[in-house]
């Protein structure tokens, strides 16, 4: 997970020369996107990252999450987006473990 800012990148990029050099395989979430994620996108594609999914920052999101709830419990959309979300890892971990015959 990362954020769509310069510092966020930053990490993402750290992230990914530690997971690339231990060849874990790397998917991304952008989160609290201020729609400016197309440097972000770019190094996905440059490193083959599966690019998953975007949370866009919005101040309804924020305030439950500050509250102590989940987006995914208020609102029935979003609970659809991160049970897709969490199939997409599994599908994606399921075929790993299947190349590496685990």
């Amino acid at each position: 997970m990362t954020e769509s800012t310069p510092f966020g990148l930053h990490n993402l990029e750290l992230a990914y020369t530690v997971t690339s050099g231990m060849e874990i395989p790397v998917g991304v979430v952008i989160n609290q996107s201020d729609g400016k994620d197309k440097e972000t996108r770019q190094f996905c594609d440059e490193q083959g990252s599966l690019f998953l999914s975007t949370i866009p920052f919005e101040r309804r999101i924020a305030e439950i999450q500050g509250s102590g709830d989940l987006i995914s419990r208020r609102d029935p959309c979003w609970k659809e987006q991160f049970i897709a979300l969490g199939r997409a890892c599994q599908s994606r971990m399921e075929g790993i473990c299947y190349s590496l015959q685990l």
